[in-house]
């Protein structure tokens, strides 16, 4: 009885383990099936999004303040270089002012508009979705925009520029870091070289040459408000809270301020502005450390500030206008 009763209990050890042992092993292949299911419910979503048809909202850039930095300076120029081809004594003896500037300002809204799209397109990591408003704003901009390349050829001395601004924008975008501020710098340097160009073709004048006086005034002005603009809606938004941000916008403002102050010559514009910018960059980071501000907010304040800033300017600019 003891030789063949011993290996009863030893395989009922077994069984028992086993038993437990898929016990135990039951809630955590419901957990990896859980888990699989779950990984392939959110890669059947992510696919679906992908697939989703482009709508009409696809096509229209819905920031609008950047539209006022991308478009602004451009304007600026285009009305500087328009209101100096008028005021110039040839314009009376068959030299008159020329739509040339305003030309490249409609090709340069297409410009924006096919960045913007060909950006989000990148940056959903080429979703069909994003195709067709980049391709519709490359062929809008084909249209017009190749008919003054072919007129005014001289413009290609600007394309290598560009290009490097463009890689930047675009890496920006690939890389989701479209936020970051060597990004924001890019485009901020990529719309207030606008200034320039467009006064230059509005200002039709063989004695203006490409980089002229003005129209680097012009693009300096908007370069340092605009970044100026960066630095403070980062304070209030995404950086805030941050020391760092915050004595980097008001040294940045304060600096711009002494630039438009201390010259004997100094514009009253300038001041202005220098003044309205630097208080709002003091003092809405000040109010935020003891209530909330909300974006919307931060977002009004920084379309009047950029308004203001964009009359500043162009008031300084004309009241040179007689003297070029």
């Amino acid at each position: 009885m003891s030789e063949h009763s011993s290996p009863h209990p030893q395989s009922n050890d077994v069984i028992r383990q086993s038993s437990v042992a898929s016990v135990r092993n039951t809630p955590l292949q419901r957990s990896d099936s859980a888990s699989q299911s779950h990984s392939s419910a959110a890669m059947q979503a992510e696919r679906t999004s992908r697939r989703r048809r482009t709508t009409l909202r696809d096509w229209i850039p819905d920031q609008p303040g950047a539209w006022v930095m991308a478009l602004a300076p451009a304007l600026a120029g285009a009305i500087c270089g328009t209101a100096a081809a008028v005021a110039r004594p040839s314009a009376q003896s068959g030299f008159p002012a020329t739509a040339a500037g305003w030309w490249i300002l409609a090709c340069w809204a297409l410009c924006y508009c096919l960045e913007f799209t060909t950006a989000r397109w990148l940056k959903s990591h080429c979703a069909s979705r994003y195709l067709p408003p980049a391709l519709g704003y490359g062929i809008a901009l084909a249209a017009i925009g190749l008919p003054f390349l072919i007129t005014h050829v001289d413009v290609l001395v600007w394309a290598p520029v560009y290009v490097v601004l463009a890689v930047v924008a675009f890496a920006g975008a690939w890389f989701r870091r479209e936020r970051s501020l060597w990004a924001n710098a890019a485009a901020v340097v990529a719309a207030s070289l606008m200034s320039m160009i467009t006064f230059h073709y509005a200002a039709h004048s063989p004695s203006i040459p490409q980089v002229s006086l003005p129209g680097l005034v012009l693009a300096l002005c908007f370069a340092a408000t605009q970044f100026g603009s960066v630095l403070f809606v980062k304070t209030m938004i995404r950086e805030r809270g941050k020391r760092s941000y915050v004595v980097a916008s008001w040294l940045w403002h304060a600096a711009l301020l002494a630039w438009w102050l201390i010259p004997a010559n100094r514009s009253p514009y300038l001041v202005i502005m220098g003044v309205v910018l630097l208080a709002r960059a003091i003092a809405l980071p000040l109010v935020a450390r003891a209530r909330t501000i909300k974006p919307v907010i931060v977002g009004i304040t920084e379309c009047f500030a950029s308004i203001i800033a964009f009359g500043c300017i162009l008031g300084n600019a004309l009241m040179y206008i007689p003297h070029i």
